[in-house]
């Protein structure tokens, strides 16, 4: 018993996809090339240089205020009450260009004293202080 699968006289009959895919190429090529090009840029006005300033504005003034473990508050390595301290922040205040005050509680001083000199300079409007020596209290 035997089988045929086919007779030889017919011949198959395959779509050839070779052009299909040439013409598919160009027109992924022509709608490439037809696009426009984004620009991604952002519309800024800046500001015109300024001609070198020859003298430049002398350094602010540093001030160390220091707050010691036991609540003893040090302006420049002198010791001061609050009272003398409001005084200090209002003329340091008042000065052009006003100084920094550099701010270095201990770390163990009490927050009370802290907070009561960073409050202080706020009513004093100071604006230019910052603490230091913050690395003692990454331990």
């Amino acid at each position: 018993m035997s089988m045929s699968v086919g007779s030889g006289d017919e011949s198959m009959v395959d779509i050839n996809t070779t052009p299909l895919i040439d013409v598919m190429l160009v027109l992924i090529i022509t709608l490439i090339v037809s696009l426009p090009i984004m620009t991604h840029a952002v519309k800024l006005d800046m500001p015109r240089p300024q001609p070198a300033n020859p003298n430049p504005p002398p350094p602010p003034e540093i001030v160390q205020l220091e707050i010691d473990f036991d609540g003893t508050i040090y302006w420049n390595g002198a010791a001061v009450t609050l009272d003398t301290l409001e005084g200090y922040m209002r003329r340091s205040a008042a000065q052009v260009p006003q100084p920094e005050i550099h701010l270095r509680p201990n770390k163990r001083a009490k927050y009370d004293t802290v907070a009561k000199v960073l409050a202080s300079a706020q009513r004093n409007d100071v604006t230019k202080i910052g603490f230091a020596g913050n690395e003692q209290f990454m331990d």
